[in-house]
C-alpha cells in the first residue's frame, strides 16, 4: 500500500519512520490493529512499540486482561 501525504514542513521535519509510528499508534488505537501488527507497521519490536503507546498515553492494558490475570494469581496462590 502506498500512502501520499501532502509536503507539509511538519510532515517533512518527522521522517518516514516517525510518520509510520503515529500511523500505527492512531490505528491501534482506534482498534483497527492488533499491537502485533501495528509494530510491524511501524517497523519496531513489539517491545517498542509498547513503549511508544505508553509515551503517547495509549493503554494497551485492557480490563479483560487485569480480571484474567487476577484470576491466574488467585488459582496460583490457592494451589
Amino acid at each position: 500500500m502506498t500512502i501520499t501525504l501532502p509536503d507539509t514542513p511538519g510532515l517533512a521535519s518527522l521522517g518516514e519512520p516517525a510518520i509510520l509510528l503515529d500511523l500505527a499508534c492512531g490505528a491501534y488505537a482506534a482498534g483497527h490493529l492488533s499491537r502485533q501488527s501495528a509494530a510491524e507497521v511501524a517497523g519496531v519490536s513489539r517491545l517498542d512499540f509498547d513503549r511508544a503507546l505508553c509515551d503517547r498515553r495509549i493503554s494497551y492494558f485492557t480490563e479483560e486482561a487485569l480480571a484474567e490475570d487476577l484470576e491466574t494469581l488467585h488459582a496460583l496462590f490457592l494451589l
